[in-house]
């Protein structure tokens, strides 16, 4: 492995452990596309729900996984 993979491994998107987490980041996602961002994926006549979560299947979502405060 050289360099770069090493990099692009320590990068990556971690997996998405549950439904509700995938839900709760497609979610975020939708209002970026409804605040303006761009989509990553061209879907025809899909609501930004949609092209949210199939930006996620595809992996073209970045994110990163926070542990919860405690109270």
């Amino acid at each position: 492995m050289n360099e770069n993979q090493e990099n692009n491994d320590e990068m990556a998107t971690p997996d998405i452990d549950s439904k509700y987490r995938k839900i709760l980041i497609a979610a975020k996602r939708s209002k970026q596309l409804q605040k303006g961002a761009r989509p990553r994926v061209t879907l025809t006549n899909a609501k930004p729900t949609r092209v949210a979560l199939e930006e996620l299947e595809r992996g073209l979502v970045d994110f990163e996984l926070t542990e919860k405060a405690e109270r």
